[in-house]
């Protein structure tokens, strides 16, 4: 018998630790191998995690709700006979030498921070969890256990991030000038009514997460909108006639998705400028990949936005590919925290609920965003050598939502013209 550690895997550079949520197999059951063992929770997303060999389950290390860093051991499986030394490895993670020298630079950070503890407040234990490093900012800034309790957190289960005490220090900053010009009252806030007949829910994980990036992103973005109707008849023609042969010949599923995600793709290498992401107040990164996110629905209703990585090199078939896989694995709460890193662009589809259009709101820290509409038939006039005819069109609205800071009005409505023109002009014999 042979004793195998199953671990925490690496799941993205930016993932170091993650809770677990459940135990899918107790101690004494058997295993296969590929079976899943354990549910754990990340900042990014939920999953599982698979065991590498069959055998039994034996010891537990870890409790509901602990939280795990990458590589720690999380369970201990007796197998029969001797373990193939690939798996028995443990897991390696690649740190970079980027990446390496910021894990220094916050080491001497965290060190300062010892050597000067003395002259900064203790923040004393409180039953909200906070990183080691979350709580060093906060001694080295001077915000006491109390200020702390009440930073918003984006993390998992309301954790406060370093990315969420670094802009609550932000925003401090500015309160204390404002404070100092002049005085303001403090907002009151007015406590909620209920009856009997009302229901109180507590919002779920996903959707605290999804409440503070969305009230980040209106208060960072100057957002405003550009609206564009397209003819997009000959798609519909088009789709109609190949779709079935599609699947035959692929085995996937033919949507309009695919096409939408290759004209967004095309129209960002005609307008690069649009493919910013704001690395601060002052700088923006012009991204040199293109990265579309793709909102798509979670098993629950609420919704996650996987990226399709290098969109720009995918043609029909792969892009169809890629969508299909994404979609049904969020569906399934199956996508990987890589997944949904690294996006540059994020295309929504608000007419898969019926909306004609929408006013999206900017997925930080991207500067823009395409709503699209639902297709639908409308009486349109057409230019004729005999005149102007009324005839039957298949029609859908584009929103274009950017932030006024770095994308103007020219450039955010000549990027939503250039994928109407992609749109319209979609060759009928295009695909086979």
């Amino acid at each position: 018998m042979a004793k195998f550690e199953l671990k925490l895997p690496k799941m993205g550079e930016s993932v170091a630790e993650a809770t677990i949520t459940s135990w899918l197999k107790e101690v004494g059951d058997t295993i296969e191998a590929d079976d899943s063992v354990v549910e754990i929770a990340t900042d990014k997303v939920d999953s599982d995690v698979p065991c590498e060999v069959s055998g039994t389950l034996i010891e537990i290390l870890h409790d509901k709700d602990a939280v795990v860093k990458v590589g720690e051991t999380l369970a201990i499986i007796e197998v029969e006979g001797e373990i193939e030394e690939s798996i028995s490895q443990p897991i390696a993670i690649e740190v970079d030498e980027t990446v390496a020298k910021a894990a220094a630079s916050v080491e001497q950070e965290i060190e300062k921070v010892v050597a000067t503890k003395s002259a900064t407040p203790k923040i004393v234990t409180s039953d909200r969890f906070y990183s080691p490093l979350v709580r060093n900012i906060a001694e080295k800034e001077g915000i006491s256990q109390k200020e702390l309790d009440t930073i918003p957190g984006s993390g998992l289960e309301g954790r406060v991030t370093k990315i969420d005490i670094l802009e609550y220090l932000e925003t401090r900053v500015v309160e204390t000038k404002v404070e100092k010009s002049k005085e303001t009252a403090k907002p009151t806030v007015v406590p909620l009514s209920v009856n009997g007949e009302d229901e109180l829910i507590e919002l779920s994980r996903m959707g605290k997460m999804i409440s503070d990036h969305m009230i980040h992103s209106v208060q960072k973005s100057a957002h405003v909108q550009s609206f564009i109707e397209v003819d997009v008849t000959n798609l519909v023609t088009w789709r109609g006639q190949n779709k079935d042969a599609f699947f035959k010949r692929e085995g996937e599923k033919l949507t309009y998705t695919p096409v939408f995600m290759m004209a967004v793709a095309a129209a960002i290498k005609e307008y690069p400028l649009v493919n910013l992401s704001f690395d601060g107040d002052k700088k923006v990164a012009i991204r040199k990949n293109i990265n579309l996110g793709m909102a798509a629905a979670l098993g629950d209703g609420n919704l996650i936005v996987p990226v399709i990585h290098n969109a720009d090199e995918l043609n029909l078939i792969g892009m169809a590919k890629v969508v299909n896989d994404l979609a049904l694995r969020a569906k399934n709460n199956k996508l990987k925290p890589d997944e949904i890193q690294g996006g540059t662009y994020t295309v929504t589809n608000v007419g898969g609920f019926g909306s004609l259009f929408g006013t999206p709101i900017i997925n930080q820290p991207e500067a823009a965003i395409l709503a699209i509409g639902a297709i639908r038939k409308v009486p349109a006039v057409l230019e004729t050598p005999e005149g102007d005819v009324i005839a039957i069109r298949h029609k859908m609205f584009l929103s274009h939502s950017y932030d006024h800071r770095v994308i103007n009005g020219a450039l955010g409505g000549l990027f939503i013209k250039f994928i109407k023109d992609y749109l319209e002009a979609w060759d009928v014999d295009a695909g086979s």
